[in-house]
């Protein structure tokens, strides 16, 4: 009998791996580096249960993909033993490339490179590795393979990442609102014209998914005291990386002054192999490891910002709907020059501005279509023939100015 590998998943239950191919990348040190990588970066601040990590989301987005190919098969499409492998390893990679804290971080490490982008390059690596036993995954998750249902099952508006995720954000948590019928969605899957659809009937379920999608963003991804802790995270990575690039010696782990010290582009990773190695070592420990140590370093933004975040005294946010002026921008940069007695440049530091968006479903990236019983495909939107579900496709926009409290005691 072939052996086996169970995990007890508290979102799925028992999940399955089989010894061989997927086993093996499992048990491979860049995949159990997601253990040490938070899935929702800084949100344990606001949502003490939600420590759950990267590495439980890529094995349950996989155990979604098995029981995914399972139901097309069992409604007679051919999928081979090869497809289905490159299917699963390809789920099982796609966020290989996230660096610490996942999001909050995407850009603060290695900038204009997102996650997506290094997964690949990490895939190409271990294919060389698995002596080219990839080729199915990395043909999938490139979307070059022939079978572009295969790429929407891993990237789609209606992919089993986000079915994950979803349910999974919503358990850890404790966020009733994000919880999602995934099994009545994935046992509605079909294929029409080599494209993912879901049978009439799931209409309302995927009604319920968007939903839900929508409002974990504003009341978890998108949560307010979220953003603060977020942006005094980037701001740190910001003042770290000033001070190195100063003359300053910080203490850092040896990855992460790699990365501080350096602005790494993709001809960068393709021609050094090393970078990526080192991008490897690279998770969560490393980043609260140094902010623990800088919270009582010599300079004094430094300080303040770690010594803040490390103890969760956040920033204050405010959002509109309108973009924040310049003029507010200085004002608050004087208010922090006055209260932290610093310089207008180092007051910089603990202001941040930005816009967040959210958008349940975007039918300009790719559209979630439903099969009639004539056979014919149609977006859900006009499907369910509710005004909510074309709401839903509309962008909502939130403009932020964050700060830190202390200045709202100055006087006018």
């Amino acid at each position: 009998m072939t052996q086996r590998k169970i995990f007890n998943d508290p979102v799925h239950g028992f999940i399955s791996i089989p010894h061989g191919l997927v086993f093996d990348l499992v048990e491979h040190p860049w995949v159990q580096r997601l253990r040490r990588i938070k899935q929702l970066g800084l949100t344990p601040l606001v949502y003490p249960g939600a420590l759950h990590t990267r590495f439980h989301h890529t094995l349950g987005a996989m155990h979604l993909m098995d029981e995914a190919i399972e139901v097309l098969r069992l409604k007679g499409h051919t999928i081979s033993h090869d497809e289905a492998l490159g299917a699963k390893v390809a789920i099982l990679l796609h966020d290989i490339g996230h660096g610490p804290f996942s999001h909050a971080l995407e850009h603060s490490i290695v900038s204009g490179m997102p996650h997506e982008l290094i997964s690949d390059l990490f895939m190409d690596r271990l294919n060389s590795h698995f002596d080219n036993r990839l080729e199915y995954a990395l043909a999938i998750f490139r979307d070059e393979y022939p079978k572009r249902f295969l790429h929407q099952l891993v990237s789609s508006q209606l992919d089993v990442d986000r079915l994950d995720y979803l349910k999974r954000d919503s358990y850890f948590t404790g966020v009733s609102e994000g919880s999602i019928g995934t099994e009545r969605i994935i046992k509605m899957f079909e294929v029409s014209d080599d494209q993912l659809v879901a049978e009439a009937k799931a209409t309302y379920s995927i009604e319920n998914f968007l939903v839900a999608r929508r409002l974990m963003y504003w009341q978890v991804y998108l949560h307010k005291t979220v953003l603060a802790a977020e942006n005094m995270l980037v701001n740190i990575l910001k003042r770290a990386r000033w001070l190195s690039n100063n003359g300053t010696d910080l203490f850092t782990t040896p990855s992460l002054a790699l990365f501080l010290k350096n602005d790494f582009t993709l001809s960068d990773f393709q021609d050094n192999r090393s970078i990526l190695s080192s991008f490897a070592t690279l998770d969560d420990f490393d980043i609260m490891t140094s902010i623990k140590v800088w919270a009582d370093a010599s300079d004094q933004t430094l300080s303040l910002l770690c010594s803040d975040l490390i103890n969760r005294r956040l920033w204050r946010i405010k959002m509109q709907d309108t973009p924040i002026e310049s003029e507010v921008l200085i004002e608050y940069q004087s208010k922090v020059k006055e209260l932290y007695k610093v310089s207008i440049d180092d007051a910089a530091f603990f202001i941040a501005s930005g816009v967040v968006e959210n958008r349940a479903y975007d039918p300009n990236f790719s559209t979630i279509n439903v099969m009639l019983r004539n056979g014919d495909s149609i977006d859900v939107t006009k499907a369910s023939g509710r005004l909510a579900l074309q709401y839903l496709a509309e962008a909502t926009r939130k403009y932020y100015l964050c700060y830190p409290k202390s200045i709202e005691t100055l006087p006018s």
